[in-house]
């Protein structure tokens, strides 16, 4: 417990308050370090797979902006391992074109999983071919979106899945 302290100490300290204004806010640098993490449990939880360590960066980026606990992976056998020990994912985005296991072949494992069918799935693709994203949302996508990824698709998806 003490050793939290030093922590919220060192955060105010690189306020150019003068030291009794220090003092007030060390004590929201500590609220603020402590809120988040009761909330981030109840943030929503989003779970990224592609095989593109910069796509991975990309997608992390954008979600984490928007205030959501991210999990990125870099293929849909290693996605299915963690959802099998994390149940509280909120939404799954994942590339289409993946070594191994496709994103498509993600989805159905997904979809056809008595435990993870609730769990949102959204599609991505650097190709726009109208029959694949057809495919996508039949087989129970929530949506497909173009790479590259934009705030506004992050929002979009979001704000219609998880809120």
């Amino acid at each position: 417990m003490e050793a939290s302290k030093p922590e919220a100490i060192m955060g105010g300290r690189g306020s150019r308050s003068p030291q009794k204004g220090e003092q007030g806010k060390e004590s929201s640098v500590k609220d603020s370090k402590v809120v988040p993490l009761d909330e981030a449990e109840a943030e929503p939880y989003v779970m990224a797979v592609d095989d593109s360590s910069v796509d991975r960066a990309v997608i992390t980026a954008l979600l984490r902006r928007s205030k959501y606990k991210v999990t990125a992976v870099d293929s849909g056998k290693r996605a299915l391992e963690i959802l099998g020990s994390e149940p509280n994912v909120s939404m799954i985005i994942t590339d289409y074109w993946m070594p191994g296991m496709t994103g498509y072949d993600l989805l159905k494992k997904v979809k056809e999983s008595s435990e993870l069918k609730q769990i949102p799935v959204v599609i991505m693709s650097s190709e726009n071919v109208p029959t694949r994203i057809s495919r996508c949302l039949e087989e129970g996508a929530q949506d497909f979106l173009l790479k590259p990824l934009r705030p506004s698709d992050v929002s979009r998806i979001t704000a219609r899945m998880l809120h």
